[in-house]
């Protein structure tokens, strides 16, 4: 099975790949991710890749109220 869903939301700062990776082990562990190889520092968003509708439905879900 592939990762053929997205999500992209606002993250800013360096360690984007770290920080979204400690956040998910803490609040989505059952959920898989598909992490782009590295995040330019300038940039201002993260875009995660999700095996099916239901994982990227949970993930939005846990992301409202959370700011990285």
């Amino acid at each position: 099975m592939s990762f053929r869903y997205s999500h992209t939301f606002p993250i800013s700062g360096p360690n984007k790949l770290r920080l979204f990776k400690q956040w998910a082990a803490e609040n989505i562990p059952g959920v898989a991710v598909s992490l782009p190889p590295q995040v330019p520092i300038k940039s201002t968003a993260l875009t995660v890749r999700l095996k099916s509708i239901e994982d990227r439905n949970t993930l939005i879900g846990k992301l409202e109220g959370v700011s990285f």
